[in-house]
């Protein structure tokens, strides 16, 4: 038994078998999206393609007009160009892969035979690739995944290089909205919190100087309000209690020709809607504000950092009117940096994450005709992994929590331990 485990510990960290995974899970998962029947990859070759041909066209969304991203989403999807608009999907997954290459470097890079946080690092690295293969093709398959990419990079590095950190993930925001709460985040659980908060603003400021010049004017913000009309997306926690409405006739799925996505309406869901933005920023700041108190209670910034992000990800899930597969991937950024900084301490997270990951794609792409349809066993899958989120948020709340009985980073395997850069703990 004993030869067995290690063999099996050697054999994971075998830098040859690590890439070897780590390509054969981005080829599996490209092939995987531009090919299912369900078209997981729809959004790249038909959406992201038709706006990059827009760009070309002289129609520079965000600058000349109205978009829904925040300006530097076009970047990805321009560079995707790289094999030419007929090869769009292709090109996408070269990107892509290139961009999850460079974090997955940084986490498995330095790992040395009896280094520190090795066994961490190489649990975090694992996780990831099983994750996303149980996430299925939705996983990159988005902008999102540039994002996650960026604030994984960003959680990582803040220890030993908090401006860098602080410049990712005001990048990560102008791709998509929602790391901006995790910089808040991160503002409040470091010590070195100027250095990160300095140059995040710098980085906001410059690239929408940048947009001002190339004469975007208020298009520049047009993403925070292009989707403020829009109802419950089918797949929101919230949505589900109107798909079992619906299914019992009171109510009915639709497609949303504005929005391009499927939506439920029924009794109240109007309401429901509309109350779901205040309620995401209510939940937002209450977890923000329990965080500065464990903080002031004298919590490390090493056992603080992990619950909190995981907290702040998830309330943005529950309390969302929209509820996109893709969005469980942001869950990614938090487990690996639980594991790499607080290892079996974030053991029951990263296992729940992955079941739900699995959920997901039974939802979407394998089973979404179902729950179109409204079949309850769809429909019951559906729920149970919207409720697994409500379970995940609660247990973030707990960490963070209990994290404030953590005082010291000393012994406790901060991210520059782990990660190998110095001896200084989380900033």
């Amino acid at each position: 038994m004993f030869v067995v485990l290690s063999v099996i510990r050697r054999l994971g960290a075998n830098p040859i078998l690590l890439w070897a995974v780590f390509l054969g899970v981005h080829v599996w998962l490209g092939w995987d999206g531009l090919t299912h029947p369900s078209m997981p990859f729809g959004d790249v070759t038909n959406v992201y393609r038709g706006w990059v041909e827009q760009w070309l066209s002289g129609d520079r969304l965000g600058i000349d007009g109205p978009w829904v991203y925040p300006l530097l989403a076009i970047v990805p999807m321009l560079a995707s160009l790289v094999l030419g608009v007929d090869d769009y999907g292709i090109g996408w997954m070269i990107v892509v892969t290139l961009a999850d290459a460079v974090v997955f470097a940084y986490l498995v890079g330095r790992i040395r035979p009896g280094g520190a946080g090795r066994v961490a690092r190489l649990a975090a690295a694992w996780w990831w690739l099983v994750f996303l293969l149980l996430l299925g093709p939705v996983a990159v398959g988005r902008i999102d995944i540039f994002t996650v990419d960026l604030v994984i990079g960003g959680l990582l590095v803040v220890a030993s290089r908090p401006a860098l950190a602080g410049v990712l993930l005001a990048l990560a925001t102008w791709v998509k909205v929602w790391p901006a709460a995790v910089l808040v985040g991160v503002v409040i659980a470091v010590r070195r919190r100027m250095r990160v908060l300095v140059a995040a603003g710098i980085t906001l400021v410059a690239v929408l100087a940048v947009a001002l010049l190339l004469g975007s004017g208020m298009n520049a913000f047009s993403f925070v309000t292009e989707q403020t009309g829009r109802g419950l997306q089918i797949e929101a926690p919230f949505a589900s209690v109107w798909l079992w409405l619906a299914y019992a006739g009171q109510g009915q799925v639709y497609y949303s020709t504005e929005i391009l996505t499927f939506q439920v309406t029924g009794p109240g869901s109007d309401l429901i809607a509309a109350l779901t933005t205040p309620l995401l920023v209510v939940a937002t700041a209450v977890v923000l504000v329990l965080a500065v108190v464990v903080v002031r209670r004298g919590g490390s910034p090493t056992a603080v950092l992990p619950p909190l992000v995981l907290a702040i990800i998830t309330a943005l899930m529950v309390f969302n009117k929209v509820g996109s597969p893709q969005f469980v991937v942001w869950l990614s950024a938090p487990v690996i940096l639980g594991l790499v900084t607080l290892g079996r301490r974030f053991l029951v997270p990263a296992l729940l994450i992955l079941v739900q990951a699995l959920l997901t794609q039974v939802i979407y792409p394998i089973g979404y005709d179902e729950i179109l349809g409204l079949d309850p066993v769809m429909l019951t899958v559906l729920t149970v992994r919207n409720l697994l989120t409500v379970v995940l948020f609660g247990y973030a709340l707990v960490l963070l929590w209990q994290s404030r009985r953590a005082r010291g980073d000393r012994h406790s395997g901060g991210v520059d331990h782990v990660v190998g850069e110095t001896s200084r703990p989380v900033a």
